[in-house]
């Protein structure tokens, strides 16, 4: 019975395609270059991040997300070597935020960055491959505004022969047209934003899947107009802003909020709270609305390699059949001349 109940939401969502088209994440506050291109080259290194994310374990054919990143700036900038980094572990017992009084913007520069990403759920598949540009500008002594684009493919794929009917011999007009068990479309991808962010705070906004395209796996030419099957592929809005703010000389704590809106469905939005300790190691806590909550941990092995984990706890109805979801974050800083343990731009 849950094969068949899972089939037909899956069929539905291939013919109206208009909820939440993209996965989501819990640790999107490791690599906001995921969410906002204006991100890619926001500091002195070669930032990657792979993340494996299973969701809603125990429920079959629940979503699996797996992603990989890169972004770095177009030239590395030469800072003055005699300025202490901020970001950089310090002895015990010293803050390297103490050090943000310093704080200096970087100058004019661009970033670039590639992200491939894949979402499978049952007999659903996305794969997507963007690249991406943007451009960091300083509006004043303490603050800059970068505006970035990315453009590429997005491939929908769906395994026809996964699909259950039940004892129903007709087949969904979606793909009933179809001469293959394995139909894909592949749709242009292109998402946008903005980014402003100084020594304590940042504010964000994008746009993803700006090209609304249609979406569907059959030839319609002869079906009756009266059948609309069709899908869409719908933008998805997303506003950011976090801030930083200092405990005592060990401790700093970093709020952030995400709000999202898909045309038709309501504003959502998530809280969050990352306290960090010596920048070395931090723990997290996350509320989606109506949806949830989330427990992270990380952990900055050194200059050059980071980990992050959380586990989801869903307080929907799906909280009857699943046992959470779990996520992992791995990421390598190559190039880090100045031994940043965390980032001195993002967050």
């Amino acid at each position: 019975m849950k094969k068949i109940l899972l089939s037909f939401c899956f069929i539905v969502g291939v013919k109206q395609l208009i909820a939440q088209q993209r996965p989501y994440f819990t640790q999107y506050i490791l690599n906001n270059f995921l969410v906002n291109p204006a991100v890619a080259g926001i500091d002195n290194y070669t930032d990657i991040k792979m993340s494996h994310r299973l969701q809603w374990v125990g429920l079959q054919d629940a979503p699996v997300t797996t992603y990989f990143t890169v972004n770095a700036p177009l030239h590395k900038r030469d800072y003055d070597v005699d300025r202490d980094n901020p970001t950089t572990v310090h002895p015990r017992g010293v803050n390297p935020m103490l050090g943000l009084d310093d704080y200096q913007p970087p100058d004019p520069h661009s970033g670039i960055g590639f992200t491939v990403l894949n979402d499978k759920t049952g007999p659903l598949n996305r794969f997507a491959a963007y690249g991406t540009y943007a451009y960091h500008m300083n509006i004043s002594s303490k603050t800059n505004l970068s505006l970035g684009i990315s453009a590429g493919i997005n491939q929908m794929s769906l395994d026809a022969s996964k699909l259950n009917f039940g004892n129903n011999s007709n087949t969904d007009p979606s793909v009933a047209t179809s001469k293959s068990s394995t139909l894909d479309k592949i749709n242009p991808d292109v998402s946008a934003g903005l980014w402003i962010y100084s020594r304590d705070y940042f504010i964000g906004l994008a746009a993803q899947q700006i090209i609304a395209d249609k979406l569907y796996f059959s030839d319609y030419s002869n079906q009756s107009p009266l059948i609309e099957t069709k899908g869409k592929l719908v933008p998805h809005i997303y506003a950011q802003a976090g801030y930083k703010m200092r405990l005592n000389e060990e401790l700093s704590l970093l709020p952030s909020v995400m709000v999202r809106y898909v045309n038709p469905l309501p504003i959502s939005f998530d809280i969050n709270a990352k306290l960090q300790y010596q920048e070395s190691m931090w723990v997290g806590a996350s509320y989606r609305h109506k949806d949830g909550f989330a427990a992270m941990l990380g952990v900055n092995l050194n200059y050059s390699i980071n980990l992050g984990y959380s586990y989801d706890l869903t307080t929907s109805a799906l909280n009857t059949v699943s046992k959470g979801t779990h996520e992992i974050v791995v990421g390598f800083l190559l190039g880090n001349k100045y031994d940043d343990y965390s980032p001195r731009n993002a967050w």
